[in-house]
This record gives structure tokens, C-alpha cells and sequence, in this order.
């Protein structure tokens, strides 16, 4: 896949940021996104992933803000992990108008709540807090069109893996994308759950 395959705005922020030519990994896993099926996607760090879920994310989005309903759900480790995955998706977004919001576990969970009502694209979190906003009802997964774990080796902790599986309960219908540089047996048993049709890809780079 090429970039002049996607959407204006994209190949305009891909120009800005100098990006030319996608990487090798990049050729292969864009299309497989863009199909719209679930993925396990296992390829070592440094290959391009992170820019690949990025790119991914906004061309389903079509790179435009859309109503208030969170359209993206993007599970991450921690706190450092959420803000520097917001930081890679707004160096794309720059002249665009979606909305990302990082939600990790800081206390005042009511001050997050109300920050997505008033309208956000993305969500970056960690299976802890947006469990708990699921709780409180502080998330309407009505819109979404995508749900990806980034690095998701974090999985092994009993605690973030079962906030994790609880939340796909809540929705019909969706894209699932799981991101690692290997397999343990933590994210294995997610086929037992929301990713039992999802394809496993291994590449190396």
C-alpha cells in the first residue's frame, strides 16, 4: 500500500512530517488495517508500528472530527505511554480537527469524564481508567469504529488484562487491533474473548 492511497489530509501531514515512502513493514500491514479485519500484529520494536497505528487510526477516521462519541480506543500501559502516544498522534493532526484525549489513572475521574462528553475522536487510556469509566458510564461507544493495544506485552499484569476484556463486552461491532513484539500467553488468551476471529500476522523486518 501506498501512501497516495489515503486520505488528503493524511498524505498532506505525511509530506509535512517528510515521510515519503512507507517502511517495509508499513507495505505489508497497511493494507491488512485498511481491510477492516481483526489483527495480532507481531513485529520487532523499531519496525514501525506506533506510526502504522497512528496512520491507521486517522485514515479511518477520515482525518475529521465527527459528532461527540469517541470513534478510537487505544489501550496503552501507563500514564508516560498514553501522553507519548498523544504526542506522535498530534505531530499528524497538527491541521486537522480531531480531538485526542489521554486518560491514565490520575484521581479526579469526573474532571475526564466530562472532558470526553464534550466531544473527543480518540481515546488513549490505560485498561484501568477507561474500565472505570466504563463503570461510571463516562464513555459512549456507540461511534466506534476501532479498539488497538499498543505494546501490549504490558498485558501479563492479571489486573490490566481483566479490565481490559471487560470493556469489548459493552460493544457490538468494531475493529480490533493488537500490537506486540512477541506473543505471551496473556494475549493469546484474548482469542478466547474479543479476538477469536482475528488473524495473527509475524513479521519480520
Amino acid at each position: 500500500m501506498s501512501f497516495k492511497k489515503l486520505n488528503t489530509a493524511l498524505i498532506e501531514a505525511l509530506e509535512r512530517l517528510e515521510i515519503q515512502t512507507p517502511l517495509p513493514f508499513q507495505k505489508q500491514i497497511l493494507p491488512k488495517i485498511s481491510s477492516g479485519r481483526d489483527l495480532f500484529i507481531v513485529a520487532p520494536e523499531g519496525s514501525g508500528k506506533t506510526t502504522s497505528l497512528v496512520i491507521s487510526t486517522i485514515q479511518k477516521l477520515e482525518s475529521v472530527a465527527f459528532e461527540d462519541a469517541p470513534r478510537a480506543l487505544i489501550f496503552v500501559e501507563h500514564k508516560e505511554a498514553a501522553l507519548a502516544l498523544e504526542e506522535e498522534f498530534r505531530k499528524f493532526t497538527k491541521y486537522m480537527n480531531l480531538r485526542i484525549f489521554s486518560a491514565f489513572d490520575a484521581p479526579d475521574i469526573e474532571k475526564q469524564k466530562n472532558e470526553i462528553y464534550n466531544g473527543v475522536d480518540i481515546v488513549i487510556a490505560t485498561p484501568k481508567k477507561l474500565f472505570k469509566l466504563f463503570k461510571i458510564t463516562g464513555i459512549n461507544v456507540s461511534q466506534l469504529k476501532i479498539i488497538a493495544v499498543e505494546d501490549a506485552e504490558f498485558l501479563t499484569k492479571n489486573s490490566d488484562y481483566n479490565d481490559l476484556i471487560r470493556i469489548p463486552q459493552h460493544i457490538s461491532k468494531c475493529q480490533y487491533l493488537v500490537f506486540a513484539s512477541t506473543i505471551n500467553s496473556k494475549i493469546e488468551r484474548l482469542k478466547d474473548s474479543f479476538m477469536a476471529r482475528a488473524e495473527v500476522l509475524r513479521i519480520k523486518v
